[in-house]
Order: structure tokens, then C-alpha cells, then sequence
């Protein structure tokens, strides 16, 4: 059933005031930009922005949100793969915060390795600084990546040869109503290419458990610096975006074809296929969501007119589609 505007709105600002009695207002952001929390800098109002700071916050807005009716929430994680309409979210915007930007070593295994607990708003650069500086080794690939832990688990994260599931060996989540916190093993998180079961589920990621191994620190933090530097010369870091803005297709890559298509450079308002990197659509200045999508929208159309491939997105459209 598709809600009309004013159910919505109704709904929202009831569960507002349930909120209130849980959240303080400090952490309550209401009419909040989105573009102040995505990495395109990109995105209208949410009705409000709500930072849970612990495991028990987050269980009774959660249980507040699903019991609301005529309301919308989600998780925002660190925003680093979303683009939000330019028209704001009706609804709740949930960001983990507190206890979950936490990063500690857990235990020491037998065999020599060590496991790290990872809290899900953990930045993956703060969770690989304070790897390399325990000189643990085996989450080198992801201390470029923007985003946090939670979304790198949700979308299995990777670059350069690595992906999450390389080190993660369990995932704690909650329940989308809050009702229950489990613990999943990697195999139970289904992984794949950019996939979790946590997408299908609607579970919570609140923290990763993860094994390293021993090694140097010094030829850890070489490895960083290697790996941050090809990063800097290939791509367009010094631009708003959510990363690479299509999935790989089967079979090729997703910059190669839109470089096929003779399209860097190309650009609709303050949205550009970066001459960089084919793969990012990024924000030159002042884009709008709207300017975001014509650019994907004349990119799909033309790869695929080129090459018969249709490209799907990467990154997460709220409240507005191609």
C-alpha cells in the first residue's frame, strides 16, 4: 500500500514523540540535511536524524519505529554509498554512534592469530589505523574505503583483492524491531560480490568480529600507504561521491564500459563522469540528486546501447529511483 503524504507525516511526528522519551534532544536532529551526512554531499531533509549511542537506545527506537504505523526509518551508517533525494526522507534516519565507534582486541587464538571486535559505526580508516598500529595484518585493502564497518559488513566491501568476508569470521546484529541480538558466522552472512544476507533480512549490523594475523607494523603501514597511494592516483578523492557509482558487471568492468561509451566527462549540472575514473560519478559543486540520476540515467542508457549491457546501481537511492 503506498501511504499518501499526510499519513506519513502524521506518523512520523507521533513517532517522534515517542523518540523524545528515549533519545535527548541533542541527538535528535529534526528537518536535518541529508547532505551534511553523505559523502556526495548531496541530499534534502530527513524528518529527523536520530544518533543512538548503545545497544539499548537502539533496541527501543527500533522497537518504536516498527510498532509505528504510517512511519518510515532506516539505518544511515556513515552515508559514504547513498544518495538521497533532493526532496529529504519523510521518515527517521537511525545513525549509530557512542559505543559502536569502538575498535578493541577481543582474544588471542592458539594458532597465532588475534580476533578484533570492530563496532559497526567504526570508520574502516580508524579501524585500519589502529590495526597497523597493533601490527595486525589482513584489512590493509579497506583503509582507503569511506564508510564504516557496519556498511563495509552490509555490502561485503573490497578493493584491491580484499573483501570483508576475507577477515570477518562473525557478525552481531539486531533484529530490525529491536527485539533480539544474534550472532552470525561469515558463512551465515551468505557473502558475495557487494552482498550480504543482512541485505534481505533487514538485520542490524552492530559489530564484526575479525581475525588477524601478526606482522610488522612498519611493512603493515607500508602497505597502507602503497595501496592509499594507487588509490589517489586513479581516483577522484578530491570530489564528493559514493565511490563507484555502478556494480561490476559479469563478465567486464563497469568504468571500462562507460569509458567505451565515450563518456568521461560527461556531465548534467553540478553531476560529472569523472575523467579520472569512469566508475564515479561525482559532485563538482552545488549537484543536485536530480542532476546525480540524469547523469546514471544517460549512462545506462548509452552503455547499454553500446554494449548490451544494462549496469545496475552501487550505490543506495532513497527516495528517488533511476
Amino acid at each position: 500500500m503506498i501511504l499518501s503524504g499526510e499519513l506519513i507525516h502524521s506518523g512520523t511526528e507521533n513517532l517522534k514523540d515517542e523518540i523524545r522519551k528515549i533519545i535527548p534532544s541533542c541527538r535528535m536532529l529534526e528537518e536535518e540535511p541529508m547532505a551534511k551526512h553523505t559523502s556526495f554531499r548531496i541530499g534534502g531533509p530527513a524528518s529527523a536524524l536520530v544518533i543512538c549511542n548503545d545497544e539499548a537506545e537502539l533496541a527501543e527506537v527500533l522497537k518504536k519505529c516498527s510498532s509505528s504505523d504510517n512511519a518510515e526509518y532506516m539505518i544511515i551508517g556513515n552515508g559514504s554509498n547513498f544518495l538521497v533525494a533532493d526532496e529529504g526522507y519523510p521518515g527517521i534516519m537511525i545513525k549509530l554512534g557512542g559505543s559502536f565507534d569502538s575498535v578493541a582486541i577481543e582474544r588471542e587464538n592458539e594458532d597465532g592469530s588475534v580476533d578484533v571486535r570492530a563496532g559497526a559505526a567504526k570508520l574502516l580508516s580508524g579501524t585500519s589505523a589502529f590495526l597497523t598500529e597493533h601490527g595486525l595484518a589482513g584489512m590493509e585493502f579497506a583503509s582507503g574505503i569511506p564508510g564504516s564497518v557496519g556498511g563495509a559488513v552490509f555490502m561485503n566491501a573490497g578493493a584491491y583483492g580484499g573483501e570483508m568476508k576475507d577477515a570477518v569470521i562473525s557478525v552481531r546484529l539486531m533484529r530490525p524491531d529491536g527485539s533480539e541480538i544474534i550472532e552470525l558466522s561469515s558463512e551465515e552472512m551468505e557473502f558475495g560480490y557487494r552482498h550480504s544476507a543482512v541485505e534481505e533480512s533487514g538485520l542490524i549490523v552492530l559489530s564484526a568480529l575479525l581475525r588477524l594475523r601478526r606482522d610488522d607494523p612498519d611493512e603493515i603501514a607500508a602497505r597502507v600507504r602503497e595501496l592509499q597511494d594507487r588509490r589517489n592516483s586513479k581516483q577522484p578523492v578530491n570530489f564528493p561521491s559514493a565511490g563507484s557509482t555502478f556494480k561490476r558487471p559479469v563478465g567486464g568492468y563497469a568504468a571500462a564500459l562507460i569509458d567505451e561509451a565515450g563518456l568521461k566527462g560527461y556531465s548534467r549540472g553540478g553531476a560529472k563522469v569523472s575523467e579520472k575514473h569512469a566508475g564515479f560519478v561525482i559532485n563538482t559543486g552545488g549537484a543536485t540528486a536530480e542532476d546525480v540520476l540524469e547523469v546514471m540515467r544517460h549512462v545506462r542508457r548509452a552503455v547499454y546501447d553500446n554494449s548490451g549491457i544494462m549496469l545496475e546501481p552501487e550505490v543506495r537511492l532513497i527516495n528517488c529511483e533511476l
